[in-house]
């Protein structure tokens, strides 16, 4: 599966923000607004196509990466860079995710000369993502919850 990613666009970001995810993943729904579209719009996301361009999901760095109740809780207290991920709806559970997530860290660390650690975070409900980040050698850092749901940040270190 050959990957390519450029700047988030507005055509992607329009499409983004309509994914559905059935339950118990509906947390991870957008809802299209103004505010939305200017986060996916500010520079920070990238798209990610497979082939000859099909949109396969989006990520992430930095700030818009992160959960903003684990500031509070001193979760982010580490100089790390943050990443976040989403795959289309229709990809995800199809055993995917690792090729996906390869090729977003091949992508980062190429941009940080492989020298960054990188964080995730992660609802705790999601064990289909926690472990895929684990079989990448991410491990658990911190806990701290946020509307009601346990959020946890996983940490990589730098091979």
């Amino acid at each position: 599966m050959e990957f390519f990613s450029r700047e988030m666009s507005r055509s992607d970001s329009d499409e983004i923000l309509s994914w559905r995810y059935d339950p118990p993943y509906e947390l991870y729904n957008n809802e299209k607004s103004d505010e939305a579209l200017l986060e996916l719009l500010n520079g920070s996301y990238h798209s990610v196509y497979v082939g000859e361009g099909s949109l396969f999901g989006y990520y992430c760095h930095g700030d818009s990466a992160k959960v903003p109740a684990g500031h509070a809780s001193g979760a982010y207290s580490e100089d790390c860079l943050d990443i976040g991920l989403g795959m289309k709806p229709q990809l995800t559970g199809k055993g995917k995710g690792s090729l996906f997530l390869s090729f977003i860290l091949d992508s980062l660390a190429q941009e940080s000369n492989g020298q960054v650690v990188f964080r995730l975070t992660v609802a705790s409900f999601n064990k289909r993502a926690i472990t895929l980040y684990s079989n990448h050698g991410f491990v658990r850092r911190d806990v701290f919850e946020h509307n009601g749901v346990e959020f946890i940040t996983m940490v990589k270190l730098p091979i």
